[in-house]
Parts: C-alpha cells; structure tokens; sequence
C-alpha cells in the first residue's frame, strides 16, 4: 500500500498517478458517446435567425451581455423551477459561437422570449432600475437613439451558411427551407431579401415603440424574444429527451 507522503514526495509518480486518474475519466465522458447515434435532440420548430434577430444577436455580443447572462438551464430542479425546461443543444445548433455561458451575474435569458413585453424590455435596457430596483446592470440608451446598420445583414448571413446555417441564395434551397420549416419562415431565410424582410419584421412589430424609424433596440429586442421559444415542450414526454443523453 502507497502511503499519500511517498506520493506527494515523489514528483515522477505523483505525474503517472495524476495522468491515469485523468485518462480514466476522460474515457468515462467520451466511450458513450460512440454508442450514441445524435445527441442533438429531433424537435420540430428550431430554425435560423431572421435578419433582424440576426443582427440583434450581433449586438447582443458587441455589448458584452454574455458576460453576465447565461443562455443555458441545466437539468437541476432549482433552475427549472426558476427559469423553465431545462436547455436543449437542439436550441443552439444554429448559434455561431452559442451562448451558453458560465457566468451570472443576471439571470439566465435561455427562455426570456415572450416573459416580458417589448415595452419592458427597452425601458429594462434604457435604465434597468425602473423596472427592476436592485439591478447592478449599466444603462443602454443609446440603442434607443441609434438607427440600426443592416448593409452587410446579407454578408454575414453567408458567413454563417459556409457554418452550415441553412439560409438560402438559389431556388433549391429556398425550396429546402419550405419543406422544413414552412413557406413563412422560409422566407425570411433568403439571403436575397434580407434587407426587405429584416425592414418588414422590425415596422411590423415596433419593438422599440418608434414606428419612424429602425434602431438597435429594435434588433436587440428581437432577438431576447424569439429566445426560448422556437420549441414547444408540450408536445413531449420528458422521458424522449433522455434517449439523446
């Protein structure tokens, strides 16, 4: 039998020993998944971005709200009674990077899509404390004032297709995204009316509450409301969902 001082003396031995119990967990993590088919979970509604909530999404990064939000509800039953089903990596398979997270200073977003009214969130974003005293979050006026720049929403929805984002550019593929998610989704997928499509959802909606014109907080708050919201937990048991584990 080793004693823990002959180990803890003896660098050569203490670096064997450190390896193998690092060797058998990593087997322990990655042996299973060579005997599982797919772990991204089959679920009907998950789809690309629009163009608004494309560029929303964009903005959300620029702002750097991933380095307080979470995007991701893990399978504990506190987080489920605090913030809905937990997350599933269907959700994020068009996410390029995802936004998962491992930090939250605020609460996790993963399902924030539809909790609040537009109204809420742009004076959330304006000034957190009118509607949420004890927030420590900064202040986001200026997305109110600033007219949203969607030139380039067509270049960086090809960005993302070369990932294998399905947007389309030619008639079969337009053809390919009615067949999966319908003829009004699949509209709003077409790299070729981008601008037009992103124009129509934001005067449409009126996110920020001004019809005259398009500004970020349009984009922004596009974007937290569709989060979450793409898949209807209803339709399932939850013991489908652990055949992807």
């Amino acid at each position: 039998m080793i004693k823990h001082e002959s180990i803890e003396t003896n660098a050569g031995l203490l670096i064997i020993l450190t390896l193998i119990v690092i060797s058998i967990g990593g087997l322990v993590e990655i042996v299973p998944l060579f005997f599982i088919n797919e772990t991204v979970e089959e679920v009907e509604g998950v789809r690309p971005y629009s163009a608004l909530e494309l560029r929303g999404r964009d903005i959300y990064q620029r702002e750097g709200c991933y380095l307080c939000h979470s995007q991701m509800i893990r399978p504990f039953r506190d987080e489920w009674l605090r913030y809905g089903h937990y997350s599933l990596a269907a959700e994020s398979k068009y996410d390029h990077p995802f936004q998962w997270g491992s930090k939250r200073t605020g609460p996790d977003l993963a399902r924030v899509g539809g909790k609040y009214s537009n109204e809420w969130h742009v004076a959330h974003l304006v000034n957190p404390r009118d509607v949420v005293p004890q927030s420590i979050m900064p202040n986001y006026p200026w997305l109110l004032e600033t007219e949203l720049d969607f030139s380039d929403v067509q270049d960086r929805m090809r960005a993302l297709k070369k990932t294998g984002v399905p947007y389309s550019e030619t008639q079969r593929e337009l053809q390919r995204n009615i067949d999966e998610f319908g003829a009004e989704v699949a509209a709003r997928l077409d790299i070729l009316h981008a601008e037009e499509n992103l124009m129509q959802q934001a005067l449409a909606n009126n996110y920020d509450g001004q019809r005259a014109r398009i500004t970020e907080m349009d984009a922004l708050v596009a974007y937290l409301q569709v989060l979450g919201t793409m898949v209807d937990f209803s339709k399932y048991d939850e013991g489908y969902f652990t055949e992807f584990r």
